[in-house]
């Protein structure tokens, strides 16, 4: 061999090491949750709702104008005007309720939908209450007797229905709840649909609204590494204005109005209709027969369904990500009716998470003591098999071996008795912790995600439609536009 050796390169090399770096995961209320694996790399096409995903109500602002908005107009109809001045609890409901119409209950049910928490107005229902309700069986969620509480919207009609059920069975009034209830739903849609809620929120946007300064900026990220972006939502083209101007502001020079945030605004889409209708997709200004025969950036369209969006956009199915907070309306029939990936803004998980973290030493002796239950019901089944074998012998011993047998029999008495008071004692004790954490997250239902130890029939459907999950939709410039985010490792109980 000849010649020089070859220089010896030193390392590390820097290509090397900054392909080695992995960069940190963000804060716990920072992060972005997943149920399906999904890479952002085959997402060309992100879609978002308006209200409650870009933009971010102030919700105790809003609970009081739809509380306000709605206890007007039920007393036009004929209601006590008492509902004018009325205590209210705001913090009383939470979403993923159910509201039975014919008892004039407010449910929440685990993932198998049994009832698991109940309250008659604001009263809490015992164990025995709820068996008489509902017999110990599900509930059918689809059938007209009960309403879903699917968002945040919705929880101001639960607090004026509670206090109203609470302020007339006072009274002695006899009541038909369905009726109730479908009158104080009539009174909030048409608070909505006259203005009464919000041509006050458009007075007074930064009362009612929380501006977001990540939110161009997350838009704007997004579209630098090539995906293209649609704003989707059921609100009005002129409500959607006034929201969308006061989160994005105008006259940038690289977006110079709102709406060139986005290649694609659909207002008054009527969801989950859209998911499910071929309606007609209409440009606002332009005849209302007028045919739309391209989707132009910077135009504002009309209604629709995602059989004509798909085709107009030249996009569809699994390249596609919609980003809402309806688990109804944006999530779960964006799923059912469509190939298109979901990711669901849940707005509580700020207060799951502290919760979640304030309680965590409270879980983990709850586990110890599940753990330490089991093997005693384990010893008591023993003892007691022991017990029935020794007895049958007692029964057919002779007369001068009933006395050591029945001593026998005495000492294994006096432990199953040992072991049943160490049961009993570590049930309270789990009864205790389990009631403490309950109320670690809120004081009437609990977890919105958990019913006991089984999942909520809220946080079922969000582990079944959801993709991904997170607090906010500027969670998204958190992560690299092409970031590939895993679900974690199912296991059966055998596992």
């Amino acid at each position: 061999m000849t010649g020089s050796p070859p220089a010896q390169l030193l390392l590390p090399l820097p290509d090397t090491a900054l392909a080695a770096q992995v960069p940190d995961l963000p804060p716990r209320v920072q992060r972005i949750y997943c149920n399906r694996n999904l890479r952002m790399q085959q997402i060309q096409l992100i879609g978002f709702d308006m209200d409650y995903t870009l933009a971010i109500y102030n919700q105790r602002a809003m609970d009081r104008l739809s509380i306000e908005a709605t206890a007007s107009k039920l007393v036009a109809r004929g209601y006590p005007r008492a509902l004018l001045t009325m205590k209210y609890q705001p913090n009383f409901p939470i979403r993923g309720l159910l509201v039975d119409r014919k008892l004039g209950n407010i449910l929440k049910t685990d993932r198998y939908r049994y009832v698991k928490r109940a309250f008659h107005g604001t009263r809490q229902l015992d164990k025995e209450a709820r068996s008489r309700c509902y017999k110990g069986r599900p509930v059918r969620p689809g059938i007209k007797r009960y309403h879903s509480i699917d968002t945040l919207f919705a929880l101001s009609e639960v607090t004026v229905f509670a206090a109203v059920v609470d302020a007339l069975d006072l009274d002695g009034a006899k009541l038909d709840y369905a009726r109730l209830f479908d009158d104080v739903r009539a009174c909030i849609d048409e608070a909505h649909r006259d203005g009464s809620i919000k041509d006050r929120i458009v007075q007074d946007l930064p009362r009612f609204l929380i501006a977001d300064p990540e939110l161009p900026r997350m838009l704007h990220r997004l579209r630098s590494a090539g995906k293209r972006t649609f704003l989707l939502t059921n609100s009005d083209a002129c409500y959607t204005e006034a929201v969308m101007r006061f989160l994005l502001g105008e006259g940038r020079a690289d977006y110079p109005s709102w709406s060139s945030y986005f290649d694609i605004v659909v207002t008054s889409a009527a969801k989950p209709a859209f998911f499910t209708e071929r309606n007609p997709l209409r440009q606002i200004g332009m005849p209302r027969k007028a045919e739309v025969s391209e989707l132009v950036r910077g135009c504002i369209y009309e209604g629709g369904g995602i059989v004509e969006f798909e085709r107009l956009a030249g996009m569809g199915g699994d390249r596609v990500l919609y980003v809402g907070d309806h688990i109804y309306g944006d999530v779960l029939r964006a799923k059912k009716g469509s190939a298109w990936r979901t990711l669901m803004i849940i707005q509580e998980m700020d207060d799951e998470l502290e919760a979640v973290e304030r309680c965590a030493r409270d879980v983990s002796r709850m586990d110890s003591i599940e753990t330490r239950r089991y093997a005693l019901l384990d010893a008591m089944r023993e003892r007691q098999g022991v017990s029935k074998a020794l007895q049958r012998r007692l029964d057919a011993a002779p007369d001068e071996r009933r006395a050591e047998l029945d001593a026998a029999r005495l000492r294994l008495r006096r432990s199953l008795e040992r072991l049943r008071a160490q049961t009993r004692a570590h049930e309270q004790e789990y009864s205790d912790l389990a009631e403490r954490v309950e109320r670690a997250f809120h004081p009437f239902w609990g977890s919105v995600f958990k019913a006991g130890s089984e999942l909520s029939s809220f946080g079922e459907q969000v582990e079944s439609y959801a993709c991904l999950y997170t607090a906010r939709v500027t969670n998204l410039a958190r992560y690299w536009p092409e970031h590939y985010f895993q679900g974690p490792r199912h296991r059966m109980a055998h596992e």
